[in-house]
């Protein structure tokens, strides 16, 4: 597996989609990430999660844009929200706020009459802070570098990862439940690697460059579908074949 990408001289102290500044134990986790699994193993993991969420991967509303602000509604409401509760929200919240700047200057009282229903109030709150700073400090304009949306009220690590992918097709990781899981389950980690920071390290390893925007649909859509918490289909799993716990393999 290739180590990971170095950073530029003089760039910020971040990983180009990790967003996690270097510490001398990155060198030890790097290390690990080239013996988790021979490059085969992931160019197959990455090939069949793909090839199969072309075949059978949900279509919800917010795939069919590349709009970073319809993305990062949808991003926003599906933090502590079921994608199907979601749903019901998401076109209604657009048809009343359609573009950034109309949040940006919309009534916040407003703003949490039309996301009443959703919950966790706060989330509203931070997705109107954002749509103001990316007005008043971005011309309107959402930011391309994960170091300045990382900042921006609300948006943390994930949902910079997956506004990176899914509106701008950047090689940007993306780290929720479903793929822990996934990323868990395939590689047979043991639990002292079964960390948030460990598997942030391997999502990052393991994203395919140039098809990020494929590979992290498919990775959360198997975990949510397939690969779920309790009673995993692995009958029908496509990476069954060389998964470490279906086949009883350890590293």
């Amino acid at each position: 597996m290739p180590p990971l990408a170095r950073v530029k001289a003089n760039a910020p102290p971040f990983l180009w989609f990790g967003f996690l500044p270097q510490k001398p134990a990155m060198a030890k986790k790097t290390a690990a990430l080239q013996r988790l699994a021979h490059p085969a193993t992931v160019r197959a993991f990455q090939r069949r999660l793909i090839s199969w969420y072309r075949a059978y991967g949900r279509d919800l509303p917010w795939r069919r844009t590349r709009d970073p602000y319809a993305i990062l509604v949808s991003e926003v409401m599906l933090q502590q929200t079921q994608v199907q509760r979601a749903m019901l929200y998401y076109d209604k919240f657009l048809q009343r706020y359609p573009t950034v700047e109309e949040l940006a200057r919309a009534d916040e009282g407003e703003v949490r009459e039309t996301w009443e229903g959703l919950g966790y109030y706060a989330r509203a709150r931070n997705l109107q802070r954002t749509a103001q700073k990316i007005v008043a400090e971005h011309n309107g304009r959402f930011p391309k570098r994960p170091e300045e949306l990382i900042v921006l009220p609300g948006i943390g690590q994930y949902t910079a990862g997956a506004m990176l992918s899914f509106a701008f097709r950047r090689d940007a990781a993306i780290l929720d439940t479903n793929a822990a899981r996934v990323l868990t389950r395939f590689f047979a980690l043991p639990p002292e690697q079964q960390t948030t920071s460990f598997l942030w390290t391997v999502a990052r390893q393991v994203t395919p460059s140039g098809q990020a925007h494929l590979f992290n649909q498919a990775i959360m859509d198997l975990g949510a579908t397939t690969c779920v918490a309790r009673t995993p289909r692995c009958s029908v799993c496509p990476l069954r074949p060389a998964c470490r716990s279906v086949n009883g393999e350890q590293r």
